[in-house]
């Protein structure tokens, strides 16, 4: 019997709730394939914090290395200031674990309904660079000003050529802030070798790279280099550039065009939830934390919700569609297709729909239903 080792955090708001329904559906379809899986508890989060003034201890990144994948809720509190939970345990656990690798499917599953008119079919990936760019951490406030601040910049690109002084002059009352913008060449590289590589094990046609290097050619030139160093290697693969702002309106224009996307931190972050409003809101957006040679965490992206949690009505279908992500990133992708399937299976009959989609089933009804359908189907082999 394969057993498979994962840690489990709950988080805030409605993550109990939803994690709780994912765990159970987790362990139903182990069940329904002969196989185990074993979940470890921790406590991490806002209650966690308020008792202990600590949010993540470095003896649990430890301990997190142990397991095959972190199985994660919602982070998120309103009796915490903003920022301390989400940079100490989230982005802690992205830079420490190295999960550089952000993953978002945008699917448009059955019976559930776009904002778009006329879209009845979505599905693409959406793959995130996780640690760089511009959520590197380098950046400061300057307070009280500099009488001035000047950077010399020299452009040199096809078309054109210029060299020119950008100035900007404070008063010596004045405030002003600055961060960067950090790609490495070998993180970029891993980023695009994932990027291709899914597309080719998905059976995908079409890579599609973001950024906004007419504007920011020192930063984003390397990023297209690189692209195209890989789309080399895979002359099968249909390759194109867009701009950020190009593929936001793309994206409500005509999605069904893409394959894989591949974008940058801040900018697929931003794109990552136009991705999941086209395809139905966030109550089916799954998402993944990867680090392909290490250990990877899996969660919803609707965030806490503390204005719904515990009252039992949260959409769990995101972290259900999580789980499957997480299956099929540690070595079952037979269990991953289960679980979606029996997903699907749920929302095409129509057998329970939450409130956000406009039905009146809690929480648990639909992850019974999930595990009922993943009986029917498949049975116990």
């Amino acid at each position: 019997m394969k057993e498979y080792d994962i840690a489990v955090m709950k988080g805030d708001g409605i993550g109990p709730e939803v994690v709780n329904e994912g765990m159970k559906v987790l362990e139903t379809a182990a069940d329904v394939c002969g196989e185990k899986i074993r979940f470890t508890s921790y406590p991490f989060g806002s209650d966690y914090y308020l008792k202990n003034k600590e949010v993540l201890p470095q003896s649990a990144m430890e301990e997190f290395k142990g397991h095959e994948a972190i199985f994660f809720g919602s982070t998120g509190d309103p009796r915490v200031k903003p920022g301390i939970l989400e940079i100490g345990l989230v982005l802690k656990l992205r830079f420490e674990l190295d999960q550089y690798i952000n993953l978002r499917p945008v699917k448009l599953y059955p019976n559930v309904t776009s904002p778009l008119k006329d879209v009845d079919t979505l599905d693409f990936y959406v793959i995130r660079e996780n640690t760089e760019d511009f959520y590197n951490g380098m950046g400061t406030v300057f307070h009280n000003g500099n009488d001035s601040f000047e950077r010399s910049l020299s452009v040199h690109r096809n078309s054109y050529d210029a060299d020119f002084t950008m100035k900007a002059s404070f008063s010596e009352d004045d405030d002003y802030s600055v961060s960067l913008g950090l790609l490495s060449r070998k993180n970029t590289r891993r980023v695009m070798e994932y990027s291709f590589n899914l597309a080719k094990r998905k059976g995908k046609s079409r890579v599609t790279a973001v950024d906004k290097s007419n504007v920011l050619p020192d930063l984003y030139s390397l990023w297209r280099e690189e692209f195209i160093k890989t789309a080399n290697k895979y002359p099968e693969m249909v390759t194109e550039f867009t701009f950020v702002d190009a593929i936001a309106m793309f994206f409500v224009e005509k999605p069904d065009k893409y394959d894989v996307v591949v974008a940058p931190n801040l900018f697929g972050d931003i794109i990552t939830d136009l991705g999941a409003a086209i395809s139905g809101g966030l109550g089916c957006a799954a998402g993944a934390n990867i680090n392909p040679e290490g250990v990877s965490m899996f969660e919803p992206i609707h965030g806490s919700a503390p204005d719904i949690a515990g009252k039992g009505i949260a959409n769990p279908t995101a972290t259900i569609l999580s789980a499957a992500l997480m299956m099929d990133n540690i070595g079952s992708p037979k269990m991953a297709d289960m679980i979606e399937t029996a997903v699907c299976d749920v929302l095409q009959k129509g057998m329970v729909r939450t409130r956000d989609v406009g039905g009146t089933g809690t929480t648990k009804d639909f992850g019974n239903a999930v595990c009922k359908s993943l009986k029917n189907i498949f049975g116990r082999k």
